[in-house]
């Protein structure tokens, strides 16, 4: 049954040096399986294997299950398999947990910035600068400044002409000439000093003289490097730490 559950039945007459390392894995499952436990501990189980084949056994393991009903405590330092795979996510730093939530609230509201710099990839912008107050909040890097938006007035304010760490996430930073529907004052040059092409996105890394960022724009985007573009800040999706 385990063998059927698994698609390895027509293996079973196989040694283990016959096998792939997928196989072989289907096979480390399946010995769990059959002792029909009430709760499975996978640790770092997708390490050892190829790009591919991790999104495969992936897969499997997520099949697995909601066929078995069995709750799963799944040990990864891999953030998408943690995302793709969890209902809920203990985030652990020196064996302390840091946060625990489901997997859509861990990257919209980390609780930290270990948190949030670890979930996303690209990972989290961070910035250090100061809170000012001109004619309302400003977040001031240097080169860079940014108005604060309202919702985070109240919690900024004890904060005026003290350091901070902004963080934001690669996709809430736009280039200006292909933004659409985007009201916002945050806005400001940066030279453009890399261009990661993805085939359907392409990551722009930036720098301000100070800090270095890096923003998730689609393909349709030409920017070349050692350009200057005119970048928006989409504030209302920015963090503070």
């Amino acid at each position: 049954e385990a063998a059927e559950i698994l698609e390895i039945k027509e293996l079973l007459e196989r040694k283990p040096k016959a096998l792939s390392g997928g196989q072989r894995q289907r096979v480390a499952v399946g010995r769990a399986i059959v002792r029909k436990p009430k709760v499975f501990l996978f640790d770092e189980p997708l390490s050892n294997l190829d790009a591919k084949l991790r999104v495969q056994m992936r897969t499997e393991i997520s099949k697995l299950h909601n066929r078995l009903e069995t709750t799963m405590i799944y040990v990864t330092h891999d953030q998408m398999e943690a995302m793709t795979m969890g209902d809920r996510i203990v985030v652990m730093k020196d064996g302390w947990v840091q946060q625990i939530e489901t997997p859509l609230n861990l990257y919209n509201k980390p609780i930290n910035k270990f948190v949030a710099g670890f979930i996303g990839s690209p990972a989290m912008n961070f910035m250090t600068g100061t809170i000012s107050n001109d004619n309302g909040l400003i977040f001031n890097e240097g080169k860079i400044k940014l108005p604060i938006p309202a919702k985070f007035i109240q919690q900024l304010t004890p904060f005026i002409e003290k350091k901070i760490i902004f963080g934001i996430r690669p996709e809430n930073i736009y280039d200006a000439n292909f933004a659409q529907g985007i009201q916002t004052t945050a806005q400001t040059k940066c030279l453009l000093e890399v261009v990661e092409p993805m085939g359907n996105e392409l990551f722009l890394y930036f720098n301000t003289g100070i800090h270095q960022f890096v923003a998730r724009v689609g393909a349709h985007e030409t920017p070349e490097v050692g350009q200057t573009p005119n970048l928006i800040f989409n504030m209302e999706k920015g963090h503070f730490f």
